[in-house]
């Protein structure tokens, strides 16, 4: 994997295809293979970029004290962008919300098009109970190697305090082991996870900086899921309302990690969007609809 150094420290990604950028991002203790399913069926003529950030998954710590809040994580996010000169970006959100403070920090001109599966937004951080026993393991002694050490045990994996609500389907055991090993690695890992949980979530700042993308101009698809216990089916709707030019299109049957229930839906709904909506000065109207085979849109287009 190639690496880029940027002041908080070096961010590896994977780097495939030619064309418009398209940078898919990854949730809590994840890293860029939370795509394998959905990758190679996405449509050629793009750029895909995945990069590994400091969520607690990555191959390589930061350096010591930087920011690694919301706040600092978005600086970073913004400085990758940058420094691989990504313009019209559409940015790919899915399990961890922060990117999407982007626009409230005034850190998205580099971003042209937004696609959010299931991910944190308004008050709902950390998510459900996989978000809360992650933020409680993280303060206790030992809470994050044992935490970790659990996820690699499959009746455990399986269970709502950790991956249950997460994926319909069982989270295979290679997944797990690449997401686990860095931080079984490395204490410094570890140390990065923890600057990023224990920098709190106060919840009107939180609604606050996920209002903030009513400001932001170009196409949306709100990819979510209508089941689900983490991320509220709501939230989904409540960002399409929010954001100016956003599509809704609800995957039936799986969870917060889609892409992994519905790989295939996933792609042609993204795929779909990737190739078919217009640029703001082609688009003729709003409400335009990008449909995969396997999802359907419940927004009614608007006026």
């Amino acid at each position: 994997m190639p690496k880029v150094d940027l002041a908080a420290g070096p961010i590896h990604y994977v780097d495939r295809g030619d064309g418009p950028p398209v940078v898919l991002l990854h949730g809590l203790l994840m890293n860029h293979r939370q795509w394998d399913t959905v990758l190679d069926r996405l449509p050629d003529g793009f750029r895909y970029l995945l990069p590994d950030l400091p969520l607690g998954a990555h191959p390589e710590p930061m350096r010591p004290g930087v920011d690694l809040s919301l706040r600092g994580l978005n600086q970073l996010l913004a400085d990758f962008l940058a420094a691989l000169d990504l313009r019209a970006v559409t940015l790919v959100h899915t399990d961890w919300g922060g990117g999407l403070f982007l626009t409230a920090y005034g850190l998205d001109e580099r971003v042209g098009r937004l696609i959010v599966l299931p991910c944190e937004a308004f008050d709902n951080f950390p998510p459900g109970l996989p978000g809360k026993m992650a933020v409680a393991a993280s303060y206790l002694p030992g809470g994050i190697p044992l935490a970790l050490r659990q996820l690699r045990i499959r009746p455990l994996r399986n269970s709502p305090l950790l991956f249950g609500w997460m994926a319909r389907t069982p989270v295979p055991d290679d997944l797990v082991h690449a997401w686990t090993e860095p931080g079984l690695r490395d204490k410094r890992i570890r140390r990065d996870l923890l600057a990023y949980t224990r920098a709190g979530f106060p919840r009107a700042e939180l609604i606050e900086n996920t209002e903030a993308l009513r400001r932001f101009s170009g196409d949306a698809l709100i990819l979510w899921s209508s089941a689900g216990k983490v991320m509220p089916r709501e939230h989904g709707r409540r960002l399409a309302d929010l954001i100016p030019n956003a599509t809704l299109i609800e995957i039936d049957d799986a969870y917060v990690l889609s892409m992994l229930d519905r790989p295939a839906a996933v792609a042609a709904a993204i795929s779909a969007f990737l190739t078919r909506t217009p640029t703001r000065a082609e688009e003729p109207s709003r409400g335009h609809s990008p449909n995969g085979a396997d999802t359907h849109d419940t927004t009614a287009p608007r006026q």
